[in-house]
């Protein structure tokens, strides 16, 4: 692959120094550029305002990252899923919200793309839904619609542990939706919505987690709308706003898998649920690199005072240093392990460096608050920030930290199949 080290971008990445494929190289360079340019000056005014950053998005569609995961014979950059976590950690560096939204777009590219391929299909699903992506990454790639990915309804259902309460019933030659989806990160800014239902079978029978429904859904669309406020404590640029499905019609070719294809996909391919953790390697990354600046008196517009010769200064930034190379290790290892079907070993790793991220950059904010003392909490520098977008990291579904853990104890101690008599 000519892979040459990342050394040669001039930077060191969130990843770290690791060998890179000359697309690698160039998206992340390109990724960088847009970072330090353009987003990390805007991400403070996101934050104040609690509004969607728009700017940041025709940034990222003139740059090419919003067709990043479709692959290069349909138009996109053909980046794979390690590619893909690459650059999420990058511009998570510099705008977590941007970060975290791009994660929501990329998902319904890298979804029915590269995680569909892999996943059985017979000959005839297979090339039905090859021809309904193309209709979808269409609209990405000669137009630049901004897909989103509602996840979220406030039950067990984000958890994979219920049937999604959003349903979608059979009408003519396509789906009438109803439901409610929370915490819909692009509510109002993006095209689309990849809405996660489920089908109902009949009148009476009850719904399956097994007959979950993948549709993509207009804004435009009559009986969809956007409702109530939004101000929380960090990645207040989400917009993570309701979203009201009241008898909203789609047609067959709104389906973004094949019927019972989710479901098989979140069975089989675990890693599809880690994407959210790029966006806090780089929140953790940033904080590392702020903490630093700071103490050798190099931030702009701060006064040049240097703060390095104390030996409690030093012992911090050690600690952080260390919590870093853990992030970035196991990211990198399992970044690259992303597969279907993979193995137990393979699959305890993911859900281990998932925690690992999400718990250690706000670690890694929290040393830095510290260790920079009282003037790094003012809001006009990016720490404060940081802290509170990295606070969120463990509470997102499907995988929270509690949620997380408790499924790497429970498969570590049973096997498929065992209970206790």
């Amino acid at each position: 692959m000519n892979n040459a080290p990342a050394s040669e971008l001039g930077f060191v990445p969130a990843v770290g120094e690791v060998r890179l494929s000359p697309l690698q190289r160039e998206l992340l360079g390109r990724a960088h550029e847009l970072g330090v340019g353009r987003l990390a000056p805007r991400a403070a005014h996101w934050d104040e305002t609690a509004t969607f950053p728009a700017a940041n998005y025709e940034d990222l569609r003139a740059a090419g990252f919003l067709k990043l995961c479709i692959p290069e014979a349909e138009g996109g950059l053909g980046a794979d899923f390690a590619t893909y976590c690459m650059v999420a950690a990058e511009l998570g560096r510099y705008c977590g919200a941007t970060a975290l939204t791009y994660n929501m777009h990329i998902c319904s590219t890298l979804w029915t793309g590269l995680l569909a391929e892999s996943i059985d299909m017979d000959a005839a699903t297979r090339a039905e839904h090859e021809r309904r992506r193309a209709l979808h990454f269409e609209q990405v790639v000669s137009h630049g619609r901004l897909f989103a990915q509602p996840f979220s309804e406030g039950t067990a259902a984000a958890a994979g542990r219920a049937p999604f309460g959003t349903t979608a019933t059979r009408a003519g030659a396509g789906w009438r939706i109803n439901g409610r989806k929370i915490w819909a990160s692009l509510a109002g800014a993006a095209d689309f919505y990849g809405v996660l239902c489920t089908e109902v079978r009949g009148e009476g029978q009850p719904l399956d987690v097994r007959d979950t429904l993948y549709l993509a859904v207009p804004a435009t669309a009559p009986g969809l709308a956007v409702e109530g406020e939004w101000n929380p404590m960090g990645m207040r640029g989400t917009v993570s706003r309701n979203l009201i499905f009241s008898d909203v019609w789609v047609a067959d070719d709104a389906q973004l898998m094949p019927r019972g294809i989710y479901y098989q996909a979140a069975l089989t391919w675990p890693a599809m649920f880690f994407t959210l953790a790029p966006t806090y390697l780089g929140i953790g990354q940033a904080a590392y690199d702020f903490t630093v600046q700071y103490l050798r008196g190099e931030v702009p517009g701060e006064p040049p005072v240097r703060r390095r010769q104390y030996p409690t200064k030093q012992i911090a930034v050690a600690q952080m240093r260390i919590t870093l190379e853990t992030m970035r290790s196991i990211f990198w290892r399992v970044i690259h392990e992303a597969r279907a079907r993979p193995s137990k070993d393979e699959r305890m790793r993911l859900y281990a460096a998932h925690y690992t991220v999400m718990e250690g950059a706000n670690d890694l904010c929290r040393l830095a608050l510290r260790t920079c003392g009282g003037q790094s909490m003012m809001k006009h520098l990016p720490l404060e920030r940081l802290y509170r977008d990295s606070r969120c990291g463990s509470l997102m579904l499907p995988w929270t930290a509690e949620l997380v853990t408790e499924r790497l104890g429970r498969e570590a101690l049973y096997e498929p199949g065992e209970k206790d008599t």
